[in-house]
């Protein structure tokens, strides 16, 4: 009884050991991918800006007389970047607090120790370490590209959902008269030739 006692408490012994082992493993994951956690905060504190800046540039061009834009631009710069720079070290330590409960447990649980270790000697390797170090110049090179390929398979399209956004928005704010809307249907209408319009 003594001896299947011990054993048993061997085995909760090296239980406990390993469970400690995979937490420092995840750990360790988590601290060598602290900068992919900081560039999702980041991305974080910047998605509101990319809603909001466009229409503040509309505003600039529209509403601020000629004269004062290069102030009213220099001002919005130094308050958007006021924001940034107050603003990231914030979600970054909130990101950081937040990575083991999520990030970690999703490690924990689907990983085994063998593999942990293995992502650890992976993410330490020079050959990770170069290749992160080139990911933004690579990614920056493919989005130019893929824009410049994209702009004449895309802008047909854009334009014609402008137009139809266009015509949707205007009959809805100003219904045509009662005895118009056949005729400009009729007009609109595909395949009516002038020949057959004239008989």
């Amino acid at each position: 009884m003594k001896r299947l006692m011990m054993i048993a408490a061997l085995c909760a012994a090296a239980t406990l050991a390993q469970a400690q082992t995979k937490k420092e493993l995840v750990q360790k994951v988590l601290l060598l991918q602290q900068p992919m956690i900081e560039n999702i905060s980041r991305s974080v504190v910047e998605r509101p800006l990319a809603q909001m800046l466009p229409a503040v540039g509309q505003a600039l061009q529209t509403q601020v007389p000629t004269d004062k834009r290069e102030a009213v631009g220099k001002s919005v710069q130094a308050d958007v970047k006021k924001y940034v720079d107050e603003a990231t070290p914030l979600l970054n330590e909130r990101a950081i607090k937040l990575a083991p409960s999520t990030f970690g447990v999703a490690l924990e649980e689907k990983f085994t120790e063998a593999e942990l270790k293995q992502m650890i000697a992976w993410l330490e390797s020079p050959v990770n370490k170069k290749f992160q170090q080139l990911g933004p110049e690579m990614q920056n090179n493919f989005v130019q590209k893929l824009a410049t390929e994209a702009a004449p398979l895309l802008d047909p399209k854009l334009q014609a959902l402008q137009q139809k956004m266009r015509t949707t928005f205007d009959s809805a704010v100003s219904p045509a008269p009662a005895g118009s809307a056949p005729a400009s249907a009729a007009a609109a209408k595909p395949g009516a030739s002038p020949a057959k319009a004239s008989k």
